[in-house]
């Protein structure tokens, strides 16, 4: 069972995304990616600070020290604090793709972040998923055009993600000891128009939440790939889902206003917010990068 959806965070956001819990700070941090924002939002104060950067961030994850890791338009970025400048990491690997950028990610229970790209003119599918393993990027999948949702089960031993486009989500055997994804197979297909899976989070029974964008409500899915749940929000651009709260049983879901006419706006007044409600069953709690 949940409880009713609220609004936590009125935050307008053109494409808010990859909401992240800090059990340390007992924070939400977030970003609004075609506003170059990082945010991290208190849901006991109601505070929401935000940094602008020079480029887009897409993803980030935290790092054991208190910074971040940000996955950004040509590669990573190292944020050593929370006002500190972001420094680059690794190789520039999107430098030369105008078109690409870093999209959505995960750190897995090793310490490596495993992040996807998203090919913005949607004219070819180059988009990819790259895995960052201390100062080591490969690309492990491509043919992609939005590569969303990766998430890796409470073991560790399952991985998910999906090229939303494709309306499919992606399950696969996971080896913890030497990053290498197996047996992959289609989790689930949706069909055209009724929402397409972006971004996802496990929950510790080993089912996998997903925000379905386009269709105004997230579902809960089992390990065989049948909906066991849906919940339904007031806006139809849901973006992700994640966990948090102390016992990670409060789910924050990201939405956009991107792209909406002004007439959904006027009937979606909250599109962009942050909205929340509870669970039974808590969230897998966010692994630090090791690099």
């Amino acid at each position: 069972m949940t409880s009713p959806v609220t609004l936590v965070l009125d935050a307008r956001a053109s494409l808010g995304e990859g909401p992240r819990w800090h059990a340390g700070e007992a924070r939400l941090y977030w970003v609004d990616i075609d506003r170059c924002e990082l945010h991290r939002f208190d849901p006991a104060s109601g505070q929401d600070e935000h940094r602008r950067f020079d480029d887009p961030v897409g993803c980030f994850a935290f790092t054991g020290d208190g910074g971040l890791m940000l996955g950004m338009k040509r590669g990573f970025a190292r944020l050593d604090h929370w006002d500190a400048e972001p420094r680059p990491w690794a190789r520039a690997f999107l430098a030369d793709h105008p078109d690409l950028r870093l999209n959505d990610g995960r750190t897995d229970p090793a310490g490596r972040f495993w992040a996807g790209s998203v090919t913005m003119t949607k004219a070819q599918r180059n988009a990819a998923l790259y895995c960052l393993d201390g100062e080591t990027v490969r690309e492990v999948q491509s043919d992609m055009l939005t590569c969303n949702g990766a998430a890796f089960s409470s073991d560790g031993r399952h991985f998910h993600h999906a090229d939303t486009p494709s309306h499919a989500l992606r399950r696969y055997d996971y080896d913890p000891a030497t990053g290498i994804l197996s047996h992959e197979r289609i989790l689930h297909q949706w069909p055209q128009g009724h929402g397409r899976p972006d971004g996802g989070s496990f929950d510790e029974e080993g089912c996998y939440w997903t925000a379905l964008f386009d269709g105004a409500r997230v579902a809960r899915l089992s390990p065989d790939g049948e909906v066991l749940q849906e919940v339904m929000l007031p806006t139809k651009r849901p973006s992700m889902i994640a966990f948090g709260g102390a016992d990670r049983r409060t789910a924050f879901v990201t939405t956009a206003r991107t792209g909406l006419d002004e007439a959904t706006l006027a009937d979606q007044p909250h599109s962009g917010g942050i909205f929340s409600f509870r669970v039974d069953v808590p969230g897998v709690p966010e692994w630090s990068f090791a690099g």
